[in-house]
């Protein structure tokens, strides 16, 4: 480990005394916390010129070998406005990812500066992760595919997918060398631990969307006495590993096709696509089969699955959706591939990373392999089918399909933390119950496992919702928590998500 910060090195018993949380700011310091930041002033849009600034610090590739190798970490920093007597401290905050999927790392305190006003009393931090953006790089080759993008692959296909994910993998080893053991929660959260000690606070506060739920809970397990107030919106499940969290995406996608089948069957004679949820999901797998069966049918279908899943999720667009299986199923009833085509065009995006060359950021596979994934085929192979079946809808079946830690190429230098509570004050899980990435179970056993109360977004598919989605009310309850530390008074409130379209039953 580095110099003292032992408490960040016990998985199944992390240090709750005082002692290991001083010990780092005492006795000799390594020579990176004795790191002073250079601050530089940097513009961004709806904040005054130098309000945001930049810096580096360096922290060790391996906290077990603080003289070896180092890493560049970038971070951006809003300084409080309020005054020495309303100054609480530091919050750091971390969406997305990991390692990408819009994560936005250290432009995170800009939106938050621009949609709250946490700025008031905490330097808002951010810092784009180990591997991420701005910090030192982590990357794997742009791997050829030899099977096309299929939300329903058929069997024949399967070993050749395994075939194609090993290959992804080995092109993660080739381009990550030496960082990529090292790109892991574990290592994040004492990244985490380092600014706040080179700093110069005692404690700090975080604010985690989606993947950033399990850094901060994490954080927490390691170094609770070092955590302040935090919030986990859109939480990852304590106790899955990647692979289950995987697959409870296209669980979720499915119940929110129901739940909108259910009220698409309860108005026949808007939309004509079955009398019963039922009968609608049935109009919902014959356009697919038409679609199917056009000129480019399977890359048709496969938007068709996507845009059914990703629209399900907003309730706001039920009767969008709705109306645009009617369409589809005439488009494709009457041979008219180019209209179909026009009809799924725009409806959603698939977002398969961002290249750069022939190298791409590989921070989401590096950090997915730090839990471990099943060597049988025939795992993945009853998993598909079933997928392939229940839930083919929001490319589902992609979650059960191998992944690069089916084929992990190097062995994890140490185990997950196993998330625990205590040594920390309560703090908030804010949770939608339709979230799709993110199942709504995820967030009641991460507010039972820390203690936290429950803010639950009621018929809601929303995922990242504090300051990032427009629900007032959630904003106003994290606000208030955040900056008076005022909890909700029960173990879980209740917050309605966006209405559901006004049409008529019957």
């Amino acid at each position: 480990m580095v110099g003292t910060m032992t408490s960040g090195t016990d998985t199944a018993q992390p240090s709750h005394s005082p002692a290991a949380g001083a010990s780092i700011l005492g006795g000799p310091a390594p020579a990176f916390l004795t790191q002073r930041p250079r601050w530089t002033p940097v513009d961004a849009p709806g904040l005054p010129p130098g309000r945001l600034e930049h810096a580096e610090i360096e922290a060790p590739l391996d906290y077990a070998h603080p003289d070896g190798p180092r890493i560049t970490l970038a971070l951006s920093r809003i300084r409080a406005t309020g005054g020495p007597g309303r100054r609480r401290g530091i919050l750091l905050s971390l969406n997305g990812g990991p390692g990408g999927d819009n994560g936005i790392g250290r432009a995170l305190p800009a939106r938050l500066a621009a949609a709250t006003p946490l700025g008031e009393a905490y330097d808002l931090i951010g810092f784009d992760p180990r591997g991420t953006g701005g910090s030192t790089r982590l990357e794997g080759e742009d791997s050829p595919v030899t099977v096309p993008f299929d939300s329903r692959p058929p069997d024949e296909v399967f070993d050749a997918l395994a075939a194609d994910m090993r290959e992804r993998e080995e092109g993660c080893r080739r381009a990550g060398g030496a960082l990529r053991p090292h790109v892991s929660t574990r290592n994040n959260a004492r990244d985490m631990d380092l600014i706040r000690a080179v700093l110069g606070e005692r404690r700090l506060s975080f604010v985690g969307w989606a993947y950033g739920t399990l850094l901060g809970a994490v954080y927490g397990t390691m170094f609770p006495e070092r955590l302040d107030r935090s919030v986990l919106d859109s939480s990852v499940h304590p106790d899955w590993d990647w692979r289950a969290q995987f697959r409870s995406q296209a669980e979720a996608t499915r119940e929110n096709v129901d739940a909108w089948a259910e009220w698409t069957g309860e108005r026949p004679s808007a939309f004509a696509l079955g009398a019963d949820a039922a009968g609608v999901i049935a109009s919902v797998e014959r356009t697919a089969a038409a679609l199917g069966a056009l000129t480019g049918g399977r890359a048709l279908r496969t938007s068709f699955d996507m845009v059914v899943g990703t629209l399900a999720a907003d309730r706001s667009r039920w009767d969008k959706l709705a109306e645009l299986v009617a369409a589809l199923l005439a488009a494709a009833g009457s041979d008219d591939a180019p209209r179909a085509g026009e009809l799924l065009a725009g409806q959603a995006e698939w977002r398969p990373g961002r290249p750069a060359g022939t190298r791409r950021e590989a921070v989401l596979e590096a950090v997915t392999s730090e839990t471990d994934w099943p060597s049988d085929p025939a795992l993945y192979h009853a998993g598909m089918r079933d997928f392939r079946e229940r839930c083919p809808y929001g490319l589902g079946v992609m979650r059960a399909q191998p992944w690069v830690g089916t084929f992990r190429t190097f062995t994890p230098p140490e185990p997950p933390t196993r998330v625990r509570g205590g040594g920390f004050p309560p703090g908030l899980v804010v949770q939608a119950d339709g979230d799709p990435l993110d199942h709504h179970e995820g967030g009641r056993a991460m507010a039972r496992r820390l203690g936290h109360r429950l803010v639950r977004i009621t018929d809601s598919g929303a995922h990242e919702v504090y300051a990032l989605g427009g629900n007032a009310a959630v904003d106003a309850l994290v606000n208030r928590y955040l900056l008076d530390g005022e909890l909700p008074s029960g173990a879980e409130t209740r917050v309605p998500g966006v209405p559901r379209p006004a049409v008529p039953t019957g």
